[in-house]
């Protein structure tokens, strides 16, 4: 049997219609649409080996490797590429100033099997109880205070070389409004390579270890150490991960099927590929993985959703891994450069928290999510730190419990004292009815009800 029948006549989408995850067009253009695929995640996937010093090929074999094995777990239901997750960025800086790269690239293994588990159970049990323990309120304080939290790191960055660094900035703010369909989604990478252009221009770039690598080669991997104290650290990013994929799972049910629900039943299955894949990359020397917005911009843009555009995509990663001097180029993109693209990035992150708050329509009169918020955000924001023995948790993984438990705790005192209370969708104090959280019916489902 086929694994995908082709669309029509192979190379036209007609108006109104679109190519679903188990159709492809003709082999020509769908290896074309793989390949933007491979250049829509790119910028997004190889900084994160840049900043956090991991080899770049070798991220980008796993993220190949992952993103094969999603689509196997996922029986090819769920178009989606697995790139560089943001989320791992500061617990990996911070494992890697007690133990080293070894140390954090255990820290990612922890987080993917422990992503692997809820899948796991998610697949046994339904996903309800993960939208009631994370409901948008918590998350979009995590997402928020993972981004912020990094700020000090882009400034270390942009303060070694500002003008680069500025120059990398305004290409991409300029790319952002300047182009239309992918090359506007692509400001990032077209920012980096403008900034690299002009670093390059000022003597910032050093291109000898292009001239010295090989053409063909194996990436460099390394092993993972285990170190319980960094737990802490990790923990808190798989509660990301768990809301990225089920905000993926939605949102490709909502352009390929009826409903944002129609794939709920595959969400144990994604968030299971996510976690092995992470736990692969890890045991490797790469980092950490989840789905990639990037390419559902792609997917929206084409309206091509097979997933045999996303075997391309994987099967061309894997090959360019294999590239030495393309992974030694990588590596030559200066300090000026992440610092520049490190300030957009970070920042879309935190803002990205804000944006789950706002489409979910989360009420900030409700004084209970006006304090999960606050506190969450300065914990994390300030890097709050607290050893206890052998542990050490800093400001993701304390604004990370501080939102869980003001959360779900100053809701179960107030289920008791009905101090705060909601009237027609708008909370008050000392009134005498107590509604749900967040807004009336509190869901992962779309805000808007389509």
């Amino acid at each position: 049997m086929s694994l995908w029948t082709t669309h029509g006549d192979g190379y036209r989408i007609e108006p109104g219609h679109v190519v679903a995850p188990r159709e492809r067009l003709a082999w020509g253009p769908t290896i074309g649409i793989g390949m933007q695929h491979v250049v829509a995640m790119f910028g997004a996937t190889f900084l994160v080996p840049l900043i956090t010093g991991f080899p770049p090929s070798t991220t980008l074999l796993f993220s190949g490797i992952g993103t094969l094995l999603f689509l196997l777990i996922t029986g090819n239901r769920v178009p989606s590429y697995l790139g560089s997750s943001f989320a791992f960025l500061a617990p990996i800086a911070a494992a890697q100033g007690m133990h080293g790269p070894a140390g954090a690239l255990g820290g990612v293994v922890m987080a993917g099997i422990a992503l692997a588990l809820v899948g796991l159970i998610v697949q046994a049990v339904g996903h309800a109880w993960v939208s009631r323990l994370m409901p948008p309120m918590v998350t979009g304080a995590i997402v928020a205070l993972i981004g912020l939290n990094l700020a000090p790191a882009a400034w270390g960055n942009v303060e070694q070389a500002p003008v680069t660094a500025l120059v990398t900035m305004l290409a991409i703010v300029l790319c952002t409004v300047l182009f239309r369909g992918i090359l506007g989604r692509l400001s990032i990478l077209l920012g980096v390579v403008v900034g690299y252009a002009v670093a390059a221009f000022r003597g910032e770039v050093d291109f000898t270890a292009i001239g010295e690598a090989g053409w063909v080669g194996a990436p460099t991997f390394m092993l993972p150490e285990f170190h319980w104290n960094v737990i802490g650290l990790f923990l808190p990013v798989v509660l990301v991960l768990v809301a990225e994929n089920i905000g993926h799972v939605k949102s490709v049910a909502q352009m390929t099927e009826e409903t944002a629900d129609d794939l709920d039943h595959m969400i144990g299955r994604t968030l299971l590929s996510d976690g092995l894949a992470t736990t692969l990359a890890g045991s490797g020397g790469g980092s950490g993985t989840t789905t990639y917005a990037e390419n559902i911009g792609v997917m929206a843009a084409t309206k091509v959703y097979s997933t045999a555009a996303y075997w391309v995509a994987g099967i061309t990663a894997i090959l360019l891994a294999f590239l030495p001097k393309f992974g030694a180029a990588i590596q030559t993109v200066p300090v000026g450069v992440l610092g520049g693209a490190a300030t957009v990035l970070y920042g879309m992150i935190g803002v990205l928290g804000f944006r789950i708050w706002v489409e979910h329509r989360v009420d900030f009169s409700n004084p209970i999510n006006l304090t999960t918020g606050a506190v969450a955000l300065i914990v994390g924001i300030a890097n709050y730190t607290a050893v206890l023995g052998d542990l050490v948790f800093e400001g993701i993984a304390l604004g990370t419990a501080a939102a869980l438990i003001l959360y779900h705790g100053m809701h179960a005192i107030n289920r008791l004292t009905g101090a705060v209370a909601s009237e027609g969708g708008h909370f008050e104090i000392g009134g005498s009815t107590n509604r749900a959280p967040e807004i009336a019916d509190p869901s992962w489902s779309d805000p808007q009800g389509r």
